[in-house]
């Protein structure tokens, strides 16, 4: 704006007729020339100016943040302090306004003749267990299941949905859905609106097709065929597990057993999976459900 306003060869004249002074100092200058104030009262004057400035600044500093010395211990404490009395756990201390922390932990694995499927029966709100004994769990058709995670709310209706669109398509097409079927359903379903849901779901059970098979559905909508399937809050805790337990070719007996130790071990960690343990043995001839009850876990805390 300077520059524009003098033109460069204005500015170096200006500077040179005007060694003592700098542009901040015009009116100063101006003012001795109409009065005949001598150079060296005005730059008295302005040398003043400057320090009472500072001076106020400095004062505003210390008055609004006054200093404090903090030992290394208190430094050390205070914000677990801060944190302790915010009234608010280490899980929902991060979330966004009108959100809530949820936690479940579900199960599948595959076997030479069908799939086994469990979850545990917790459902939290925050650090609030709304129901300990709830059925996550959910008939799709006669031998299509899935184990829900996520929101309680979306994913009973997505299943609603699914079991009345397989209901259509077996009185269409007079036979039974296959779980790929009801996979692909469910998939369609979260990815066309991922942005509306919080739902994480695994989707097993037995057909003509391909026997027991288990497709897993995580948040965002993504369909993949896996050998066994993890899901929820408390399956960051037991990846290792099951990796060092399951094999291909498994009888029912094992899968029924590494479903049960492996969830177990996902409720003693995760402080939002609990309760008991329902699981779903999926075959040709039948659906057998059976439960653990939470004094009789294959593996529990500490102490237990």
């Amino acid at each position: 704006l300077f520059k524009s306003t003098f033109g460069t060869r204005k500015i170096k004249q200006y500077f040179i007729i005007n060694k003592t002074f700098s542009p901040s100092q015009e009116p100063q200058r101006k003012r001795q020339q109409k009065e005949n104030i001598p150079k060296e009262t005005v730059q008295t004057e302005v040398k003043k100016d400057r320090l009472h400035t500072t001076e106020q600044n400095n004062n505003n500093v210390n008055t609004d943040k006054p200093e404090t010395k903090m030992s290394m211990s208190a430094r050390h404490y205070s914000m677990p302090q801060q944190m302790a009395h915010d009234g608010k756990s280490a899980e929902t201390r991060n979330l966004r306004p009108n959100e809530v922390s949820t936690g479940t932990t579900i199960m599948a694995i595959p076997f030479e003749g069908g799939v086994i499927m469990g979850a545990d029966s917790r459902v939290s709100t925050g650090s609030y267990v709304a129901n300990r004994v709830s059925d996550k769990v959910a008939q799709l058709h006669d031998r299509i299941w899935c184990c829900r995670s996520g929101s309680a709310a979306d994913t009973q209706a997505l299943t609603d949905y699914v079991k009345h669109y397989l209901s259509s398509l077996a009185i269409e097409t007079g036979r039974c859905p296959t779980v790929k079927v009801a996979a692909h359903l469910m998939r369609r379903l979260c990815y066309e609106n991922k942005d509306r849901l919080l739902a994480g779901v695994i989707v097993g059970g037995w057909d003509p097709v391909d026997g027991g098979s288990v497709y897993n559905i995580p948040l965002g909508g993504t369909c993949i065929k896996m050998p066994f399937a993890i899901g929820g809050s408390g399956s960051t805790y037991i990846y290792g597990l099951v990796d060092s337990e399951f094999k291909e070719g498994m009888t029912k007996d094992e899968a029924l057993t590494l479903v049960k130790k492996a969830i177990s071990h996902a409720m003693a960690r995760d402080g939002s999976s609990g309760g008991i343990i329902r699981t779903v043995t999926v075959t040709e001839e039948s659906n057998d459900r059976e439960f653990v009850p939470g004094n009789q876990l294959p593996y529990g805390p500490a102490g237990w």
